[in-house]
Formats: C-alpha cells, structure tokens, sequence
C-alpha cells in the first residue's frame, strides 16, 4: 500500500504526534511524509518527501499572532502551485493531520482523505467550547484542512470519533519526578516579557524553553533555552508543573506526567480558547491574560495542590489498525 502522510508544520505538536505515528503507518506500507508551514521547532525522524511553505499564522511575542508577518508570508500562487504538484493519483491512502494543500488538493479532485488530528475533534458539536462561540472561527476549523473522514484526538472521548492524546513513546517511557522548579512554554510570548513575572517570584526557579531566543542564558531565577525535543522532554520529566500556552499535546503529555498545569490560551485563538475550556473543565488552571494580576495567579497556581487523575491509554496501534481496516482497502480512483 502507498500511503501520503501530510502534516501541518504550525507548532510542534502535529509533529510530535507524527513521530509517534509514522513508525506504526510503515508497517503497512510505503509512507510519504508531507510538512507544511514554517513554526515547527521540532522535526520529523523520516525523510520528507514533500516540504512546502504552507498557509499557517505566524506566532507574535506578546501573547498572540503577528498578523503583519502572518499576512506577509502568504503567497496564495505559491499554494495553488503546490496544491497541483501532488501525485495524488499514485496513492492509495492518503492521511491528513491539519495540512490544507494536501486537504484542499483532495477536494478540489474529489479524493477521499482521512483526517487525523486534534482539530478533526472539533467537528464534533460535544467538544467543549468557550461560552463565547465564534462562527467563524468554527468555519475556519472547518475548512482549512477539509476531509472526507475523521479521527479526532482530545483530552476524553467526547464522540465516537475522538480518542485521547497521542503520548509518545519517548513521554511514557520517563520517570517523573519533582524537583521544585517550573516548565515554561510560551511561543506566542517574548521570554524577556516573561522575566519581569518571574522574577517577582525569586524563591521559585523557572526554565524558560523559547520560540525567540537561539542562545540559552541564565538571568536570577530564571533559564532560558531554545526548544529542543530531548531538553524539553528532560525538563518536563522533572519539574512541578508546565505554565503554557492553550495547545493540546503538552498540556496532555504534563498531565500523563502527573504534572501541575496553568494554560495561557493564545489571544484571539479559538481553537485554544477551546482547549483551554476542555482542560479548565478537567481541573486545570487557565488564566486569559497576563497583565497586572499574573504574578499573584502564579503564586496560587504554585501554592496550589492541583491533582489531576487522567487516563491516557496508550490506543495509538488500535487507531492507526483501524484507520487501515476501514480506509485503506479501496484505491483512491
């Protein structure tokens, strides 16, 4: 069987999740790997047989999108280009993880294509939403990676499609500890925002993992990194708890990990507003800004006994098996 993979490359969480799942896609045939979008500080451990520009947000520093960079980095040309230079036709599954060139290249040619990613959750009316709806952000959900089928993957099953969070191997296989200091990932903030916070709380140690900053340094109570995979892992196994932003796998792998969680979602994001909600109904503490008030919600966030019992059942073999049995018999004409 010849199957393409594509996989947005906004974040680094379709990209985790894909190290994860590309081994088990092997096993039943040939995999060509798709990436789309330049945010990922991750990368995949297989070949690309495709790399495209994409159509992705770009992350600001001051807690939202750099509309401005965001805008500039469309070439709308370049992505019709790229949406006709695929072979579709020369596979017979084609799997889709939030990309919108692989997406909108099957619908315009009428190729079936499943999707399988957290955002496909989100076609479900039952997943959590914030008591704010906002139509169009649940059409942009909808259409920006469209697909004929769907497997959804949240924080609990909230429709028959949707299963819990990919931990990946490299996660389940850590022995977590408690060694008193905090994980701090925030892409969409500048990490010298950040310092003024955490340095109002000099009794606690922070380590900063940074989308803005290639040089690691250490300022007071506070160290600051560039995102690297086994770093991140390293820190995330010991620490006492991860302040981040409204994404979906490292809130789920901190809670796999037993750990203290506190969710900033991104402004004017609603897919995080949304995870925000889903994790608040959990027991997770989310705070919507950082502004005057932050370092006291820190302080209560430290001080606080925040004890989470979350099943994430390893079903990652089961999903990808099924999605075979159901999907992968009949070739794409």
């Amino acid at each position: 069987m010849k199957i393409l993979f594509a996989i947005q490359g906004t974040g680094n969480g379709h990209i985790s999740r894909a190290r994860e799942i590309v081994p088990l896609l092997q096993a039943h045939g040939d995999v060509d790997l798709l990436v789309s979008g330049s945010q990922a500080d991750v990368s995949l451990t297989q070949p690309l047989k495709y790399r495209f520009h994409g159509f992705s947000y770009v992350f600001g520093k001051k807690g939202g999108i750099d509309y401005w960079k965001t805008f500039k980095a469309m070439d709308m040309r370049q992505l019709y280009k790229d949406m006709r230079s695929i072979p579709l036709q020369d596979y017979d599954l084609i799997i889709n993880d939030f990309e919108p060139i692989t997406a909108w290249a099957c619908r315009l040619k009428k190729v079936k294509s499943v999707s399988l990613s957290h955002q496909a959750s989100f076609l479900s009316p039952k997943t959590p939403r914030p008591a704010k709806r906002e139509k169009y952000a649940e059409l942009i959900l909808k259409y920006y990676a469209p697909t004929t089928n769907h497997i959804g993957f949240h924080f609990k099953p909230y429709d028959s499609f949707i299963y819990s969070p990919v931990i990946r191997s490299e996660i389940r296989d850590l022995n977590p500890q408690n060694k008193g200091y905090y994980t701090v990932y925030l892409p969409a903030v500048d990490d010298k925002l950040l310092l003024q916070y955490l340095h109002a709380i000099p009794n606690v140690t922070w380590q900063i993992f940074s989308k803005h900053q290639k040089t690691p340094y250490t300022f007071k109570n506070v160290l600051v990194k560039p995102i690297e995979n086994e770093s991140f892992n390293k820190s995330l196994e010991n620490c006492a708890g991860l302040l981040t932003g409204g994404g979906f796998e490292g809130p789920s792998e901190a809670l796999y990990l037993g750990k203290k969680v506190l969710m900033i979602p991104m402004k004017n994001q609603f897919e995080q507003e949304c995870n925000a909600e889903a994790a608040r109904l959990l027991g997770v503490s989310v705070v919507k800004k950082i502004d005057l008030n932050f370092v006291n919600i820190l302080k209560d966030w430290i001080n606080s006994d925040q004890k989470i019992a979350i099943d994430f059942p390893n079903q990652t073999q089961l999903i990808v098996n099924d999605l075979i049995e159901k999907f992968g018999k009949v070739k794409n004409q």
